[in-house]
This record gives structure tokens, C-alpha cells and sequence, in this order.
């Protein structure tokens, strides 16, 4: 059975257009429920959620759906992605909801579950939910109705955690940080993190009014971040997305290091404290420069589907701690069981402050190769997958990017279009190359 609600992060739609409206989340919250049930007599689930006007429409359904199959909620208000899934795992409970459309702009939403480990859920526990939608609802009687009530102490407990993954003998004393949060769930976390750490902080993107989240700030928008950075003359500027999950960084001279670059630092950091680290995981889009730059220093790399819960269940599967993708989202399993834009931040912030060099001089020698991307318009009924003649004009390809480039073809999960990417140390040969193939896949 495919999956016909959940996508590879949760449930995510237009506000008012199925499946983002209130009536299917009731549902939603009690399919959810009735599956919890099965296992556990009485449940409990943390839900929070990120800064959008509709959110507060949301959560009233979920929490609903959630008390009329008979499971107890706790609420968090406001809370990052990440923070979510660490209290659901502290408290011992039974799954963690977040209302969210992370880097979405306002009028989106959606809804992502946590295990009771604070971990992603596995596409067999997503299809017994749909599942479970397509049956009847069964309401329980009115003395086993669950119950809600909001976790006071959310916010403090996350800030502590977070600042628990920053070496305890360090501090950020002495930096000059700009925090953009994005108009987003960690809007009051962030600042504070990075405050009681040591650091002076400035705030932009911490005023959420509803409507403005990832509104030319955060992640998604890193020039806001740039600008601040050389205005108020800091060290580093940190820009994260809607629900903290993903992390941008901007140093003193206004370069922007993307997830890739970030990623090969926190190895990098590792290596230099002695520890093992076996491999690290990226995905399809990861820079072919940070791939090799790995495997020169002995780590392996290997490649997962576009999308950060691939990346988590390639490194469960390896028993291997560190993996990322170029958008921002890092996931570092010897700190958290998920993505986590702040403590992401922390740990690129502690190899720096611990080694005294700067984020570019730990970078010396990994510049990212040029990636040329184009999107071919396929006709009706196009079987490129079996073109001789694109799968010649490949061979050709790579016999000239000699081991230094690659190619990457796959067709767009919504449009009829095939994205032919070629990437090389050479911008020019790239290009070439990228042409070729297009014009393979044309004719």
C-alpha cells in the first residue's frame, strides 16, 4: 500500500485545502490514537508546534482527535522540531506531533510524528495510520476521554538540553553572534541558548506575528543574516528555518557555509579529538568536493535519498553518528536522535572556539565544485529510463569527468521534467557536459 497522505517529512499541504484543514486532523489525531492504542492502554503525546496563525486552529483539532480515541496530550506552545522530539523521549512518552510546515511560507502547514525515542517513524507505521483513516472512527465513552494540559516548563528544559551538548569545561564568551530564528518555533529558545553560553547576541527574525515566518529571514533567506552579520561587526551570524531543524552559518567576512561544508567540519572536529568516526552520510545532492575531501582523510561517505529521515535510517543502519544535507539539516546521533539547527551550531561553534581557527581555515582546501543543473521537459509517455542514446551520451559524460564530477538524472516528483545535473572541479566542463545530456534527452 503507498502512502497517500504522508510525504518524506510528515503531512504538509495548503492551510484549507486537504489534507491541512480541521476536520481531517480531528481524524488524523484519532487514527494516530487508535494505532498508539493497540499497543498501550492509555497513551500520552507531546504536541508543539512552530509560529503560524493556523497553528493555534490545528492543535485544537489534533488535541481532539487525539482525546476522543483516548489519549492524554500535553502542549508545549511554541517549541523547535528538535525540542519536540527530545522532550517526548525525556518524559518517556508515547509520541511527540509537531505542527509545522518548516521552511514553508505562512499559508502552509503540516504535522510530523516522533517515536517514544524521539525518532522518526518508519513508512509501515505512517501506512497503519492511513490505514486506520480509512475506518470508521470509534469514540470512547466519556469516562475514558483523554486529557489535555500544557508543559509549563517546555522552553527551560529544551535550553538546558541544547546547551548539555557544548563541552561544559567551554563557553562562547567573547563572540559576537547574530541569531536569525526565522519568525519561527525557536524564536525565544535561540537567543537564549546562545546568551547563557557566553556569547553577546544580537536578535533579527525573533518577532513572529503569525504571518511572517520565513518571511526573508531565516535558513531559506540567509541574506538578512549576511547583512546583520557586517553591520553589527560579529564573528558569525546563525540563521535557522521555520521549525529549527535546519541550520545556515555566515562568518565575519559574509561567506555563507552551506550543510555540506558543515558537515565536513563536524567530522573534521571529531578526528581532531581522536575519536573514531567510521563514515558519514550524505545524499544525492551532497558536493562531490566534501565526498572526497572525506575519503582523504579515511572516513567513508555514502549517499542516501534526498531528505533527512534517509539520511537518519542510513546512519542507523551503519551504526555511524554523522549525516547532512547541503540545505542545513545535520543530524549528529552522539548528541540527538534528530536534526537540530541549535545544537548543530554549538558543535561547529565548539570546534572553532576550541581550536582557535576560523570556520574558512577549517574549510582550507574543500571548495565545492560547480553543480549545473537543467530541467528538460519530457514528452508524454518518455522512456529516457531506457534511451540508448542517454545512456550513451552518460558513458561519454563521465569518461571525461575522469572521476573528478558526476552526474546525477532523476525526474521531478510533480512536474513532467527530468533534472540532468553534472558536477566537476571545472565550472566549464559542468556546463558542457549538463548540455550534452539535455540534448541527449531531447532527441
Amino acid at each position: 500500500m503507498s502512502r497517500q497522505y504522508f510525504g518524506t517529512d510528515g503531512i504538509r499541504g495548503t492551510v484549507g485545502q486537504t489534507p491541512i484543514t480541521p476536520d481531517f486532523v480531528l481524524r488524523l489525531g484519532h487514527a494516530v490514537g487508535q494505532v498508539l492504542r493497540r499497543s498501550e492502554a492509555r497513551p500520552t503525546v507531546l504536541i508543539g508546534k512552530d509560529t503560524r496563525i493556523s497553528g493555534y486552529m490545528l492543535e485544537s483539532a489534533l488535541e481532539a482527535g487525539f482525546a476522543s480515541a483516548g489519549v492524554d496530550v500535553l502542549l508545549t506552545g511554541p517549541l523547535p522540531t528538535p525540542g519536540v522530539a527530545y522532550l517526548t523521549r525525556a518524559l518517556r512518552l508515547s509520541l511527540g506531533a509537531v505542527i509545522s510546515a518548516s521552511h514553508n511560507p505562512f499559508a502552509d502547514n503540516g504535522i510530523k510524528f516522533f517515536s517514544a525515542q524521539g525518532e522518526k517513524l518508519s513508512d509501515q507505521w505512517e501506512k497503519d495510520v492511513e490505514g486506520a483513516l480509512d475506518v470508521a472512527p470509534a469514540w470512547v465513552e466519556s469516562p475514558n476521554l483523554g486529557k489535555a494540559r500544557r508543559l509549563e516548563d517546555a522552553r527551560g528544559r529544551y535550553i538546558e538540553f541544547c546547551k548539555s551538548t557544548f563541552a561544559s569545561a567551554m563557553s562562547l564568551k567573547g563572540l559576537k553572534l547574530v541569531i536569525d530564528a526565522a519568525h519561527g518555533a525557536a524564536y525565544q529558545v535561540a537567543p537564549e541558548v546562545f546568551h547563557e553560553l557566553g556569547a553577546e547576541v544580537i536578535s533579527i527574525g525573533c518577532s513572529p506575528n503569525g504571518v511572517n515566518i520565513n518571511d526573508g529571514v531565516g535558513a531559506t533567506h540567509p541574506q538578512a543574516l549576511v547583512q546583520a552579520v557586517k553591520d553589527h561587526h560579529a564573528d558569525y551570524g546563525i540563521a535557522l528555518d521555520g521549525d529549527a531543524d535546519r541550520l545556515q552559518l555566515v562568518d565575519a567576512d559574509g561567506r555563507l557555509f552551506n550543510g555540506d561544508e558543515l558537515l565536513y567540519v563536524m567530522v573534521a572536529d571529531r578526528l581532531a579529538q581522536g575519536q573514531n568516526v567510521p563514515g558519514a552520510v550524505g545524499t544525492l545532492m551532497t558536493n562531490m568536493a566534501v565526498e572526497l575531501a572525506l575519503q582523504e582523510r579515511g572516513v567513508g561517505f555514502v549517499r542516501a535519498k534526498v531528505g533527512d529521515r534517509y539520511v537518519l535510517e542510513e546512519l542507523l543502519s551503519r551504526g555511524w553518528q554523522l549525516g547532512g544535507e547541503g540545505s542545513g539539516h545535520l543530524i549528529a546521533l552522539d548528541r540527538h536522535t534528530t536534526g537540530d539547527g541549535i545544537v548543530s551550531a554549538l558543535q561547529i561553534l565548539q570546534a572553532v572556539a576550541r581550536s582557535g581557527r576560523s570556520l574558512s581555515n577549517w574549510l582550507e582546501g574543500v571548495t565545492l565544485f560547480p553543480q549545473r543543473l537543467i530541467n528538460v521537459r519530457l514528452k508524454a509517455g518518455q522512456d529516457w529510463k531506457n534511451s540508448a542514446l542517454l545512456a550513451a551520451a552518460q558513458e561519454a559524460v563521465l569518461r571525461q569527468l575522469d572521476g573528478r564530477g558526476r552526474v546525477l538524472i532523476r525526474p521531478s516528483g510533480t512536474e513532467p521534467l527530468l533534472r540532468v545535473m553534472v558536477e566537476a572541479q571545472d565550472g566549464n566542463l559542468a556546463n558542457r557536459c549538463a548540455e550534452q545530456l539535455a540534448e541527449a534527452v531531447q532527441s
